[in-house]
């Protein structure tokens, strides 16, 4: 990945740890709600995604980066939303592991 597009990803990360949003940050279609955002940046004549969850209060979870190879137009293939429906998951499970072992009530 372009240091460029990670510079841009870093940033869009830094401000959801902050608690805020970068102005090209976009809720994933297919999650329900604005927890899951999408970043999408050109370089060259590669478009390259960053998927992250701002889901669970005072965590961010990166899910998925990846360079989009275009077989199907602007959807996001299969194998990569199954991926990052799988992380997803792994996420929730890890944050829940940490407010148990915080005594935080689920």
């Amino acid at each position: 990945m372009p240091e460029d597009v990670k510079d841009v990803f870093g940033h869009a990360i830094d401000l959801a740890q902050a608690g805020g949003k970068h102005r090209d940050a976009k809720a994933m279609s297919g999650f329900g709600s604005a927890g899951v955002l999408e970043m999408v940046e050109d370089f060259r004549s590669d478009t390259y995604r960053a998927i992250y969850t701002v889901k669970f209060a005072g965590w961010v979870y990166v899910l998925h980066c990846f360079q989009k190879k275009s077989k199907s137009g602007i959807k996001t293939p299969k194998e990569d939303m199954d991926l990052i429906n799988a992380r997803l998951k792994a996420a929730k499970q890890d944050f829940e592991a940490w407010k148990m072992q915080q005594g935080a009530p689920r």
